[in-house]
Parts: structure tokens; sequence; C-alpha cells
């Protein structure tokens, strides 16, 4: 793939970053963090950046725990 395509999947990953980050709604907030950390995994696979590919994993690892917590909080209500 050629460089400039790659930067701009990075600048895809980043923009879906901070539009997650407006969010109120801490569900969309989640959901849209987590495309936006694949789309940072699958960058930092290309251009060989294990670390960024690393960190955006665990981020939805972190991000599908804290979604299932607050499905089973409304289920309990």
């Amino acid at each position: 793939m050629s460089s400039n395509f790659m930067e701009w999947i990075g600048y895809a990953a980043s923009a879906m970053i901070v539009i997650s980050l407006i969010m109120t709604d801490i569900v969309k907030l989640r959901i849209l963090n987590s495309i936006g950390c694949f789309i940072f995994i699958v960058y930092g696979c290309v251009i060989k950046a294990y670390p960024v590919a690393i960190a955006n994993g665990l981020i939805i690892f972190i991000n599908i725990y804290n979604l299932y917590k607050l499905k089973n909080e409304n289920i309990a209500k």
C-alpha cells in the first residue's frame, strides 16, 4: 500500500477517536472508540508500529469489558 494511503488510514483512525470523545452516550463513545482503535490496529500492523497496534488492542478489550459491565448493570435494574 502506498504511504499516502496509509497516512489517510491513520487520519481516519484519529478522527474516529476524536469523534468518539464528543459522544455524551457512553455506549456510543465506547463503540466508536473501539472502531477507531481497530483502524489503528490495522494501521499499526501495516506500518510495523506494533506498540500502536498493541495499545489499541488493549483499549478495545477495556471498551468491551466496560460495555459488558454496562449491559449487566442495565439488566439488573
